[in-house]
């Protein structure tokens, strides 16, 4: 269905607030590649590179991992100094979206051009080869660079890439960081500051965040079963995604895909653990509603965070209940590409991007069919499941309760 959504005359102040257009959109994850790639393997409900290791975990306990298929680009030899494994996985990203990009700076100008990206881990895998290094032969690796190592070097790679002179910065909370790039891009548009931006993010597989969730008990050790009676934990992913944001609708599709609304909050209840009856999250939704100008009948799909431990299953559901009883259609895509962290949400804002562009079938909870008994009721994503509302959902919730809502849908214009 392409239908351009109304939005409720009732349902908050910034109904009329500009949309944000996306322009460009791609992803790389244990999901696929490419577009064809992604779609068929959302149709399977399966993903070959959701692959067993137990190399990479000190315990030797075997895990899930959610690898990003296919070899990655060589770096560039002008973009030596950014050369590593995180930033060769956004550059594998950041050439599909390059004629768009060049596009915008040749209309903008490079000045006018922002990026903000999000990273949990940045090149903290580059980092571990090099001490591992280092403590074999007695020096770093000649080819190291530390500043490969900090958060800040995906959106500095990303502009020095494109060649790009806006604001360029990272944000990093954890696991909804990806998704707070929206907000920031937004403010960046509406505040005259840039008018266009290259948002996203990139996490990459390493020891520190996989033996750290398994020392915090949060590993499962088989593919991950999210809102099922029997969940265990998580499984740990890498991934990239990035998108082109605009205020201007020249140049999107006819019924272009833009990001309609935001919500964010911070229950800060624990370091790790969520608010155990989701306030946060439940706050994050509205405020997305709100600022979208939407009710929640007119939102036609919710891609959960959907970790799959125990507690952030059993606050999710019961914020989703809370806010959409269960009317929405529901499931996390975590199971075909992991949790990848700090990518998680612009990865799964691609996902969303590609159910609306190419109106795709809902993606299917993948799990082992027995809903968790204390969960409250939510409606699952079943086989043959259309969207019936032009306007969806996206949840990330992050360490210390920072949360992110996200709805992407076709805007309707006065």
């Amino acid at each position: 269905m392409k239908t351009i959504l109304q939005h409720s005359a009732t349902a908050g102040n910034h109904a009329t607030s500009a949309p944000v257009y996306i322009h460009a959109c791609a992803s790389h994850s244990a999901l696929g590649l490419t577009r064809n790639q992604i779609r068929q393997r959302l149709a399977d409900g399966f993903s070959p590179d959701m692959a067993i290791v137990s190399d990479q975990l000190n315990t030797g306990m075997e895990t899930v991992v959610g690898k990003a298929c296919g070899d990655r680009p060589r770096m560039p030899a002008r973009l030596q100094a950014y050369d590593s494994g995180n930033n060769r996985l956004a550059l594998s990203v950041l050439t599909a979206i390059e004629a768009e990009v060049q596009q915008a700076i040749e209309i903008y100008g490079a000045d006018r051009v922002a990026v903000i990206a999000g990273t949990s881990t940045s090149g903290i895998a580059d980092t571990e080869a090099a001490l591992a290094a280092r403590q074999d032969a007695g020096d770093f690796p000649s080819s190291y660079d530390y500043r490969t190592h900090e958060a800040g070097n995906i959106s500095a790679f990303v502009a020095k890439y494109f060649g790009t002179h806006g604001p360029a910065y990272t944000i990093s909370t954890a696991c909804s960081s990806s998704g707070r790039v929206f907000l920031t891009a937004r403010r960046l548009l509406r505040s005259g500051m840039a008018d266009a931006v290259i948002v996203g993010g990139a996490d990459s597989l390493c020891q520190l965040t996989l033996n750290g969730f398994h020392g915090l008990e949060a590993m499962s050790d088989g593919l991950c079963n999210p809102f099922s009676e029997n969940r265990k934990g998580i499984n740990i992913g890498e991934a990239a995604a990035f998108m082109l944001l605009s205020l201007d609708r020249q140049g999107a599709t006819e019924y272009p895909v833009a990001l309609l609304g935001a919500g964010d909050s911070s229950d800060a209840h624990h370091i790790s653990a969520p608010h155990p009856e989701g306030r946060g999250a439940e706050e994050a939704m509205r405020k997305a509603l709100a600022d979208a100008g939407l009710s929640p009948e007119q939102i036609g799909y919710l891609n959960a965070h959907g970790t799959a431990t125990p507690l952030n299953d059993a606050m999710e559901a019961g914020a989703i209940h809370r806010v959409f009883g269960v009317q929405v259609p529901v499931s996390s895509t975590k199971p075909l590409t992991g949790h990848t962290l700090g990518a998680a949400s612009s990865v799964e804002a691609a996902i969303c991007w590609q159910i609306l562009h190419e109106q795709l079938p809902l993606p299917v909870q993948v799990n082992d069919g027995i809903h968790g008994a204390s969960l409250a009721p939510i409606t699952l994503v079943k086989p043959g499941m259309a969207l019936e509302q032009p306007a969806v959902m996206s949840n990330s919730f992050a360490f210390g309760g920072n949360n992110i809502s996200l709805i992407f849908g076709y805007p309707y214009e006065k």
